[in-house]
């Protein structure tokens, strides 16, 4: 369960930087109104990120109506990877307003299929079919059911068998949440199904052994034989780190799946286009899935996801019996034609390598002040994360995060809600436009925010330690 932020004004120290300004109480008094109809008339679940009211988001800023600019490293949960509200996405989702041409189902237009001819020259080209749909969530759901589809038709309706990963994250919906390896976030279904089953992800740091023998013992646990398994579902890696796996593991995996007709699925809807330094994240491990599925940084803007596979996964099913009211809006094609092309042109992704270091170093100069609480750091490309735990316990702190953040955002960096399987990790992940001042900038203030957090926190009497950790808080 997540933590609310107060939206109790609150008078803070003034800032006034090249990328930062406060120069009110936070948030602002007037906000309230829009605050209160929120809650009003949205469900308890929205109110989970620190209270700015955006009135426009530009590049790496976000605005509220008076004055405030935040330095915003959320990319509104990794979406904004060309920037937020990229002049070339503008025009070109104001030429397709102007045309008009706002929606048309599955019929053809010429937007969808420039666009998916586009996304599969950045996309390996063994994978040459491509899928258009509106949420990471959906495209989760089609890479399940391609899955099992393909498992039936190889091995009949015994193979059917997913295999996630504890502490992996795909969505919300049924089948998403249930490949996902959040125990706690599981509850409401109860019938879950038998054949998702999950083995460790190797992060190195909560689960230690990152040997592929865990996978296959995991397997042999569950009651499945590789005979029964139609597919594997891995972020490429895990949001709640973020944490990759080691490219032997996957290398083996990918061997492993082949051997035994398993469809390999790289989530990369937080992974793709540019994010970690690469185009594709599962670049990183030198192995070619059957199947990615794709969806945030896509457009860096409106809804739009993709499943892009091979050509024998993908065209399983008949005309008119696998589509999606939305699919490929022409909108929503010609936003991310505009994004991709920007990502392409200015290297964005090249940017995103050469600002690693950066990042790392900032998150390790971090940790090394405050080691007790600050238990793991990662960084890859422009994504990095700080998972807090409780001093000298290897325990997740979501409280100590929470305040991290809310202090970072009372100075003027703006970042979403601590994520992670109970909650811990602070995450940091700004357009890939970022210049390396303004990065260094949002370090700074993250470290100062720690700081003050920390001393906050520990100069009261410590409280007695939780019990067991169930991974049931929010995620990303």
């Amino acid at each position: 369960m997540g933590k609310e932020f107060s939206i109790t004004p609150r008078e803070v120290a003034h800032v006034e930087t090249k990328y930062r300004r406060i120069v009110t109480a936070v948030p602002h008094p007037d906000s309230l109104a829009v605050l209160n109809k929120l809650r009003e008339f949205e469900p308890n679940s929205m109110r989970g990120q620190p209270p700015v009211v955006w009135d426009r988001a530009e590049d790496i800023f976000v605005y509220d109506k008076y004055g405030n600019r935040w330095l915003d490293c959320s990319s509104g949960v990794l979406v904004t990877n060309a920037g937020h509200a990229a002049p070339e996405v503008r025009k070109a989702i104001s030429a397709q307003v102007d045309k008009p041409l706002l929606h048309n189902y599955c019929f053809p237009s010429e937007e969808r299929a420039l666009f998916v001819e586009a996304l599969a020259g950045v996309s390996p080209p063994e994978l040459k079919k491509i899928f258009l749909l509106t949420t990471g969530s959906e495209a989760v759901e089609c890479v399940i059911k391609l899955s099992r589809a393909h498992g039936i038709k190889v091995g009949g309706n015994s193979k059917i068998g997913i295999v996630g990963f504890e502490r992996g994250f795909h969505g919300r919906t049924l089948g998403s949440q249930q490949a996902g390896g959040f125990e706690g976030q599981k509850s409401w279904i109860v019938n879950l199904d038998p054949a998702i089953v999950h083995a460790p992800f190797p992060d190195g740091y909560w689960q230690t052994d990152t040997s592929f023998e865990t996978f296959l013992e995991a397997i042999d646990k569950s009651g499945l034989k590789p005979e029964n398994i139609a597919g594997v579902l891995m972020e490429t890696y895990q949001g709640v780190g973020p944490d990759f796996a080691p490219k032997d593991y996957v290398r083996q995996l990918a061997s492993w799946c082949r051997q035994n007709k398993v469809v390999l699925v790289f989530d990369e809807v937080q992974a793709g286009f540019g994010r970690t330094g690469k185009f594709w994240g599962f670049e990183h491990y030198g192995v070619i899935p059957d199947i990615i599925c794709c969806g945030k940084g896509i457009s860096s803007s409106l809804p739009l996801s993709a499943v892009i596979g091979r050509e024998e996964i993908m065209d399983q099913f008949g005309p008119g019996s696998m589509t999606s009211t939305h699919t490929g809006n022409p909108v929503c094609c010609a936003a991310a034609m505009a994004s991709l092309k920007k990502i392409i042109r200015e290297n964005l992704t090249g940017n995103a390598a050469n600002l690693e270091p950066v990042l790392k170093s900032g998150l390790k100069r971090i940790q090394a002040k405050h080691p007790e609480v600050v238990g793991h750091i990662t960084a890859f490309g422009l994504v990095g994360g700080m998972q807090i735990i409780k001093s000298g316990h290897k325990e997740p702190d979501h409280n100590l995060a929470h305040g991290i953040i809310e202090r970072c955002f009372q100075k003027g960096l703006l970042l979403f809600a601590p994520v992670g399987a109970w909650g811990q990790t602070v995450k940091i992940n700004p357009p890939l436009t970022i210049p390396k001042d303004a990065l260094e900038e949002a370090l700074s203030v993250l470290e100062e925010a720690t700081d003050e957090a920390v001393a906050e926190q520990y100069q009261q009497p410590k409280k007695k330690r939780a019990g067991k950790l169930h991974a049931s808080a929010p995620h990303s």
